[in-house]
């Protein structure tokens, strides 16, 4: 038993400074995201209103007033994934197909608040075994607090981007929708 032991211990110390290196490349993440939240968050309300305006009073007969509405050289990806459905209204496989776009590219926005809400705690708690904790509790302490600071940034931002990415989804299922009752009439 102790022989295993023995191997755990030294998988754990051999590991020990990967973890921390890791740890601090995931903590520059979480800065450069968290930085990044906040110039994303004003695009996304700018767009939600832009497309809030457009789609007011919509109908499946004022769908070509729609695309007069909406900025043709935005680069919000629910104004980019509009104004493509518009354009295709006439093939239902690639109006489905743009909606489907656009729900891999939310995905791939939540990659990085996904990896740092999972992998912040996994790593600060991974420091080695009780008696290297006992020995170096400072360090221990330490990669906890900034894996669970890492954690805590993936999670919100997470939170926040999943809301704006279905309040989007919504609108451009809606568009679809109508677009649908209109080529059934």
């Amino acid at each position: 038993m102790n022989y295993i032991s023995d191997i755990l211990f030294w998988i754990s110390t051999g590991l020990l400074i990967p973890v921390i290196v890791l740890l601090i490349l995931l903590f520059g993440r979480a800065l450069l995201l968290i930085g990044s939240f906040f110039g994303q968050y004003l695009s996304v309300r700018k767009a939600q209103a832009t497309v809030n305006a457009a789609l007011k009073d919509l109908t499946p007969e004022s769908l070509d007033a729609v695309a007069e509405k909406l900025p043709h050289n935005s680069t919000a990806p629910v104004i980019c994934s509009l104004l493509a459905i518009l354009e295709h209204r006439d093939q239902p496989a690639e109006v489905q197909r743009l909606i489907s776009d656009y729900e891999l590219l939310m995905e791939k926005e939540l990659n990085a608040p996904k990896t740092l809400a999972k992998m912040g705690p996994m790593l600060g708690l991974s420091t080695g075994d009780i008696a290297g904790m006992a020995y170096n509790m400072q360090v221990a302490f330490a990669t906890t607090v900034v894996g669970l600071f890492a954690a805590a940034i993936g999670v919100i931002t997470q939170q926040a981007k999943r809301r704006w990415f279905m309040y989007d989804l919504t609108r451009l299922e809606y568009v679809a929708d109508l677009i649908h009752q209109k080529s059934e009439k």
